[in-house]
């Protein structure tokens, strides 16, 4: 069987108000890991950094996190995990969203999967969700 996280055998995740179901799997696109999120007929790209860059924030951060998920062309609100990975200030100096229109919504898609990893909890309420580093 392939391993767990490929395009063979991605994971199987869900948005955190658990509404939507959607595939993540690491690939190499450009020389670079990246995560290839498929949603529906939409498939977003992400840096694999992020991961450890947004634990290792959260850890720092040491409280929970609004996730604050909105589309690239919306502004993130400010002090969320969405607005950090756009952040100039974040450690690749913006956008973890690799393909230009669906760079956003990095605050949906990238915390389910640091849950199902074993690095943060996330909520699951309608709305309003959060994140904290485990």
């Amino acid at each position: 069987m392939a391993e767990v996280g490929s395009k063979e055998n991605p994971w199987k995740l869900q948005t955190p108000p658990l509404s939507s179901e959607y595939d993540m799997y690491k690939e190499q696109k450009d020389g670079k890991d990246v995560i290839v999120c498929v949603v529906g007929k939409t498939t977003l790209l992400y840096d694999f950094n992020c991961i450890a860059d947004l634990h290792q924030m959260l850890k720092q951060h040491n409280d929970w996190m609004e996730l604050g998920s909105a589309d690239e062309q919306k502004p993130a609100k400010e002090g969320t995990v969405e607005a950090w990975g756009r952040s100039e200030s974040n450690p690749v100096g913006g956008w973890y969203g690799l393909k230009k229109g669906l760079r956003g919504r990095f605050g949906m898609y990238i915390p389910p999967l640091m849950e199902l990893l074993g690095l943060a909890e996330v909520t699951h309420e309608k709305r309003g969700n959060k994140m904290r580093a485990i």
